[in-house]
């Protein structure tokens, strides 16, 4: 089965940044990405990276959250600047296919990592 390594959480505060990697063991999907859940809410998508470049934010990331994603090492990143106390939630990383761009079905899923933005 397919597993994905999330790398990177942990506190920050409000304006500061965060490197968020996943590395799967598996193929390479036509989509890798990130959602996140909060408290009390449901999980939303983040950001979503096709294999040749295309991406899809959050319009509550669009401007601050960076995703990038290196094929020959089935690696997608999320760089995440000016953080809010918003941002805070557990983040997952999934593969899939193209539903997984638009916060549709992923196939797979990684842990989540925690990521608190605070003081």
């Amino acid at each position: 089965q397919v597993q994905l390594v999330e790398l990177g959480g942990g506190v920050v505060q409000p304006g500061g940044s965060l490197r968020l990697s996943c590395a799967s063991s598996g193929r390479t999907f036509a989509v890798m990405g990130w959602y996140r859940q909060a408290p009390g809410k449901q999980r939303e998508l983040v950001a979503g990276i096709l294999v040749f470049g295309n991406t899809n934010y959050a319009d509550s990331v669009k401007g601050r959250f960076t995703i990038s994603r290196d094929n020959t090492k089935n690696t997608v990143y999320l760089q995440m600047n000016s953080l809010k106390s918003e941002d805070t939630a557990v983040y997952y990383c999934a593969q899939g296919g193209g539903g997984c761009f638009s916060g549709g079905k992923c196939d797979y899923w990684g842990q989540g990592i925690q990521v608190t933005v605070s003081s």
